[in-house]
């Protein structure tokens, strides 16, 4: 006698392809970003000038990404095909990924990353979408927890395309080509359930309060992307400046913790918010933690201290981020746009790598990092702030 699958199970088998795949488009940038493309631009440039070079890829390349990820994810709305966005993405992802190995000159660097970062996006925004198209929202929980496991694979996969004689710099960026591709095609090939239906909220008869939602949403979301980018870009000149004896590989392996702890933990909370049906709760937990790890960084006594509560506030704002980031598919106000709609939410993802440098750079000089701090954990209690007593429709 033939079974019948149960439905629950095939939504959770594409949950967990979803996850892997997800955490393909997290290795298609980390390593480039963080390592490769830093290697690169200091061998033409040299070390100095290549600092220079680089911010201005970074600001080229956020404002690239941002528009693609509006623009894709919108075509993939009208066009009603996620999938075939998310194929053409990856193929141009990849074949650029190749095409940055061969450059020579850093103009066509910043043109090739530009043309990247719109295959890249080509790729995550309908990939994004698709996760609210599909997947309900008393699974929404368990997507964020798996989703919180991207940024560890991606960290992984830059540590092992630059194992030393494993491969050169044309071939390490073939290697993270490959990974991308392993990880994102099985969903492409199985994609959701057969016959799943398409997830339509509710709050789409209250207009009004929908965009009320997501604004709360997506300010709650920018007030700790600001915190967690600009201690993931000065943590360790502040560290130094507490203990001239700490080295980059000791803030490397806070760093590692923080990703080891977090992903398994945001999994645990997002079951429980399913099991619960208490969505929000964590997210205002995990933001109110965070501003408190925040003042123990402000007001922490030696470097102890420092890491201790840098790793309060590292491992609630990593829950707190992946966890947004699946909760925030039930409080889009069109599910016809979700594509577009993600696109805007993810300004809150590229518009603090251009507002930290310039924060820093005012309190800093001029009242120390306990300042910095300080007003950091407002922005993080603000965040709670911003999500009490938030109850999406279901």
């Amino acid at each position: 006698m033939h079974r019948v699958p149960d439905p629950r199970a095939l939504v959770d088998r594409f949950i967990l392809l979803y996850a892997l795949a997800w955490a393909g488009g997290t290795i298609g940038y980390v390593p480039l970003l963080s390592i490769l493309l830093p290697v690169q631009v200091a061998g033409l440039a040299g070390k100095t000038a290549g600092v220079d070079w680089l911010a201005y890829i970074a600001l080229i390349g956020a404002i690239a990404a941002s528009l693609a990820g509006i623009l894709f994810g919108y075509l993939s709305d009208v066009t009603r095909n996620r999938r075939g966005w998310i194929v053409a993405g990856l193929a141009l992802s990849c074949t650029l990924l190749l095409v940055i190995g061969r450059m020579t000159s850093l103009p066509e660097i910043v043109a090739a990353i530009v043309v990247w970062q719109l295959g890249l996006n080509m790729m995550l925004g309908p990939l994004a979408a698709w996760a609210g198209d599909v997947v309900p929202d008393d699974r929404k929980g368990l997507l964020g927890g798996l989703m919180a496991f991207a940024p560890g694979l991606g960290a992984l996969a830059g540590a092992l395309v630059t194992i030393p004689g494993l491969a050169d710099g044309q071939a390490r960026l073939g290697l993270v080509a490959t990974l991308v591709a392993l990880c994102v095609v099985p969903v492409l090939l199985h994609g959701p359930p057969a016959g799943a239906v398409r997830v339509q909220a509710a709050v789409l008869s209250e207009p009004h309060r929908a965009r009320r939602l997501a604004l709360r949403m997506w300010l709650a979301r920018l007030a700790v992307q600001v915190a967690e980018a600009t201690l993931f870009a000065y943590l360790f000149f502040w560290l130094a400046s507490l203990d001239g004896s700490v080295s980059d590989n000791q803030t490397a392996r806070l760093f590692s913790v923080i990703l080891l702890v977090s992903a398994p933990l945001a999994l645990l909370v997002g079951r429980w918010s399913d099991r619960t049906d208490r969505p929000i709760m964590p997210l205002q937990a995990c933001a109110l933690i965070s501003a408190l790890g925040l003042v123990g960084m402000a007001l922490a006594p030696d470097i102890t201290g420092a890491m201790l509560a840098y790793g309060l506030f590292g491992v609630s704002s990593a829950v707190f981020l992946a966890l947004h980031s699946a909760q925030t598919l039930r409080i889009l106000p069109r599910p016809d746009r979700r594509g577009r709609d993600l696109g805007l939410f993810n300004l809150a993802n590229t518009v603090p790598s251009l507002v930290m440098p310039w924060l820093t750079m005012a309190i800093v000089p001029a009242a120390g990092y306990p300042a910095l701090f300080a007003l950091l954990a407002g922005l993080a209690a603000l965040s709670g702030l911003l999500l009490r007593n938030m109850t999406p429709a279901n």
